[in-house]
Parts: C-alpha cells; structure tokens; sequence
C-alpha cells in the first residue's frame, strides 16, 4: 500500500475524515486517535512539539499526496472542536520583552483556586501561546474551578536557553505576584506542554527555587517551585553533551553540532566544555537537578522506541521520558509515567491521563462526569 494510502487509512479510521452520511454526524479527533497516526507518520508533526493537531495530520496527506484529492474520502467533517472562552487577561506583560506574555483563565471560586500553567511547543525557535485555547485540560481545569494561564517566551534566536527557561520561571513568579488579584493559591501551581514545553516544565519541576528575597523587583522575590509538571513528548536533558551518553554517537548525525555553543550564547567548543560551558550545562540538565524535594511529574511519550530514524524522533524518541522516569524513581521523586516504546504504563493505583495527576497534586475535585447523550 503507498504511503498516502497508508496515512488516508489511517486518518480515516482514527476519526478525522469521517464517512458518515452527514456532518452532523462526527466527532472531533480524540488525543488517542491522533496519537496512533503520529506513531505511524512521526513527520507529520510539523511543529515538533511531540503533539499531532488535526490541521498536522489534514496538511501532511496533503503535502505526501502533491495537494491531489483523496479518492473516495468520504464527507469531512465540519463539527467544530470545543474552544475556550476568552481569557480574563489577555498578553499580560510578565517580564520586558516582547514575548513576555501570557495569558489568564480566571476560574470561578469563592476561594483562591489552583492554576495550571501551559507552555508552548516548537523547539524553542516557534510556537505559541494560542495553542493552549483548543486544549481539552484548559477546559476540564475550568469546569473544575482552576485557574490557567498560558505564556509566551523568547525564542533561542534571541536568548540562550538558560535565559529562555528564565522566562518560564519568571512567568511562575508573576502569577504568584498577582495571587490576591487574580485569586489563585501561590501553593498549588503547576505547568505542563509538549516538547521544548514539556522540557520547560520539567525544568522548573526539578530546578532549585529562583526566588532572591532581595530583589528590588517584586516579581523576582516570588517562588518558582511548582506543586507538579506534565511532559509529552520531552527531552531528558539540555546539556546537549549529554545526549551522546544517552543515545550514543550515531545520535549526532540528527544533532546541530555545529550549533552547540549557541545554544548557551557561546562561541566556541572550548568554551562549551570548560568551566563556563560546564556551569550552563549543569543549570540546564534536567535529570541532572532532580532531588527528592522535586514536584511529582507525568511522562506521556508516544513515539517508539528503537533505532533513531530521524531528527524528529531523536527529539522526542522514548529514552527521554525513560531517563526522567528512571531517575525519579532512584531519588525517590513522584512520577507517573505512560510510555509505551519502552513498555512503561502507570501503576493500578495512579492516575491515568494528565488531568487526574495535575487534579491530584493540586488537590482539586475533579468535575462530575457529564452524562451520555441520548441518540
């Protein structure tokens, strides 16, 4: 079977493209159907954010069928994905570039509420915070009563990414600087995202709290520590020297060698391993950070195992979200973790998807279930 076959059947069964007699008649893409087509069609992930869009998978049969029709699709379907209402506080500035904002879902509640914090996808070069409105856990963490904020950073082109990661943290702290207007609980905050956000939000899960009492800026003398992180897709480290270790040398052969130093603002290999570019690296390794005062944190990882067959895989291959789960367990930090290439399931007893572990270590009720509809 050709490959625009394989990909039409594919989105064919998993719901996208339905052939059922009228519109009205289908439903939006669930996360699992989505996730089976981006096991088989890894590259169809055009943002690399380790998270397959309805719009990702539409465009790559697209692209792979040289933008023909498909034969015999059978209707599409128009039936709208649920969208969240508009936030409270849109492009709230959190810090003094442009990409510093974010923005805020206020929850309804008598009571300072939990807030979920997302981060973007893209490699740390795209992306943005709008990805977050048609996001299933924005809406279920409203319904719940908790807050959500959504948040834009500086891109790698103009910040290394210890200053990048920053930028999140920062975000973190100006939430907690507007706890008693925005009514949140500075004790129950967490983040979660796909890919460079998946890294971000382990980053601050496991990184030593940023607050400087003495700061004379107000928002720097917040907490940056969360309460608890989810991660789809993530990498296990940016100490990019690290990743050799992890994967072994053919892993190169999909890295930006000549690139690394930059990646810390630096210019050169000797700098990158001498004392300097050991101290960045060190800042930026998550696995490296985690001790056993860390915030529990959900590993969701879809892509097989194996061997590493493209840069996207070796972005999101496994073995991350593995070395993160391994770790954990040895310094005795909560982690739950659903990762099949590597044959990886959370226990009998632990949640079973993102929402039910961010709702159990915020402390949060989850909504009542809403009933079946009547046919």
């Amino acid at each position: 079977m050709t490959t625009h076959r394989l990909l039409w059947s594919a989105v064919f069964v998993c719901g996208i493209l339905s052939g059922a007699s009228s519109p009205a008649q289908t439903t939006p893409p669930s996360d699992d159907r989505l996730k089976q087509i981006l096991k088989r069609f890894p590259e169809a992930d055009t943002d690399k954010n380790g998270v397959l869009s309805e719009a990702e998978a539409r465009a790559h049969l697209k692209k792979i069928r040289g933008g023909k029709k498909a034969e015999n699709p059978g209707p599409v379907s128009t039936a709208a994905t649920p969208t969240a209402p508009a936030p409270t506080f849109a492009d709230v500035h959190y810090g003094p570039h442009e990409r510093n904002v974010l923005d805020f879902w206020k929850a309804k509640s008598d009571q300072p509420t939990a807030a979920v914090v997302f981060i973007h996808g893209g490699g740390f070069t795209a992306g943005d915070k709008s990805k977050a409105r048609g996001d299933r856990i924005l809406r279920e963490c409203l319904e719940a009563g908790v807050s959500y904020a959504a948040i834009n950073y500086r891109y790698r082109t103009s910040a290394p990414i210890q200053d990048v990661l920053r930028d999140c943290a920062r975000a973190i702290q100006f939430i907690r600087s507007q706890a008693s207007d925005w009514n949140v609980d500075r004790t129950r905050l967490a983040a979660h995202g796909g890919s460079a956000g998946a890294g971000a939000s382990l980053w601050l899960a496991f990184h030593d709290d940023l607050a400087d009492p003495a700061s004379s800026d107000p928002v720097l003398r917040e907490s940056s520590r969360l309460a608890a992180a989810g991660a789809t897709a993530c990498q296990f480290s940016y100490d990019i020297l690290e990743w050799e270790n992890l994967f072994g040398p053919s892993s190169n052969k999909y890295q930006e060698v000549d690139d690394r130093p930059g990646f810390y603002g630096l210019k050169t290999d000797e700098e990158l391993r001498g004392p300097v570019g050991q101290k960045l690296r060190a800042d930026c390794d998550m696995r490296g950070l985690i001790s056993r005062d860390d915030a529990p944190v959900f590993l969701n990882s879809g892509m097989p195992g194996g061997e590493i067959t493209s840069r996207g895989h070796l972005l999101h291959h496994p073995l991350h979200a593995k070395a993160i789960y391994d770790r954990c367990r040895e310094r005795g930090v909560g982690v739950v973790a659903q990762i099949p290439g590597v044959s990886i399931e959370p226990g009998q007893d632990d949640p079973r998807n993102l929402r039910e572990f961010l709702f159990k270590y915020l402390k949060v009720a989850p909504p009542p279930a809403q009933a079946a509809p009547v046919n």
